[in-house]
């Protein structure tokens, strides 16, 4: 889990590359605007994760567009279908916003019509059901019935499908004015299908901290209160110990090793008093 609560944002040197591009070539104003449109998606994603409280707080400027990592270790199949969807609805929203800008004030469109065209195309583009993309993991999570070997092989092969249905299309514009984009984009969803989840998990190591010593952070919460929900008050830098009550009171304490020992056995909907008998029982 991430030693802070800060929202980090990297540039890599590839970004840059691309913005010094798009300035030779006229672009630049479409670039910044697929950007903000890039760092909208993803701070939507984040703002979602967070409010079921999961943190995607590491987000890497490409050239394709924006790369947003975290650990939501734990998530429940809902909640992650709500954060994969708040990234596409925001663009949507962005583009109904330009629509309605342009009713009241149609003078405005010559200048607005790039980005809402972006927001448009990322809110379409991000719902395809290929990896990287939102609509491979929720396609991913649709399949999850049947298994996590088979969702994930049915998954990379619709990502593989769509990544041939791309490159034809850009073999296809080779005949007039070749489409690198589609190349690019090609390349992207080819990649995305050795991959898997979007986001990434960051590990959770203690080594370091060990050495110098960690402070206890201690929560009061209910006894019938879940592992799921207990798991996101977990930091790298503190050490958690849960204060439990129930009707009658005090229920006693759980430390953090006993819900690191459910959360491995994937004991994801247990409650809380499940994991203190001994205490229950002095």
């Amino acid at each position: 889990m991430p030693g802070t609560d800060r929202f980090r944002i990297r540039i890599h040197p590839l970004f840059l590359a691309a913005g010094v591009l798009s300035a030779f070539t006229g672009d630049l104003l479409l670039f910044c605007a697929a950007t903000l449109a890039a760092l909208e998606h993803e701070c939507a994603h984040a703002i979602a994760a967070r409010r079921y409280g999961f943190r995607l707080d590491k987000l890497v400027l490409m050239p394709y567009g924006a790369v947003l990592s975290g650990d939501i270790g734990g998530i429940g199949r809902r909640q992650e279908v709500a954060v994969l969807l708040a990234g596409p609805l925001a663009n949507a929203l962005t583009a109904l916003a330009f629509a309605a800008l342009w009713w009241l004030f149609p003078e405005t469109y010559p200048y607005t019509e790039g980005a809402a065209q972006v927001s448009f195309s990322l809110f379409l583009v991000n719902l395809l059901p290929a990896y990287p993309l939102d609509g491979g993991r929720l396609l991913h999570l649709a399949l999850s019935p049947l298994g996590e070997r088979r969702a994930r092989l049915i998954s990379r092969a619709v990502t593989f499908f769509c990544a041939a249905l791309v490159g034809a299309c850009f073999v296809w514009s080779c005949f007039s004015s070749p489409a690198w984009s589609a190349l690019l984009f090609c390349v992207l969803l080819a990649a995305g299908a050795f991959g898997g989840g979007r986001y990434l998990r960051i590990p959770f190591a203690r080594g370091r901290h060990l050495a110098r010593g960690l402070e206890e952070r201690r929560i009061a919460i209910a006894a019938d209160r879940t592992v799921r929900e207990a798991f996101r008050f977990l930091k790298e830098e503190r050490h958690l110990v849960l204060v439990l009550y129930d009707e009658d009171g005090f229920a006693g304490e759980v430390a953090e090793e006993e819900l690191l020992c459910a959360v491995e056995a994937e004991k994801w909907d247990a409650p809380l008093a499940a994991l203190l008998p001994v205490f229950k029982n002095t």
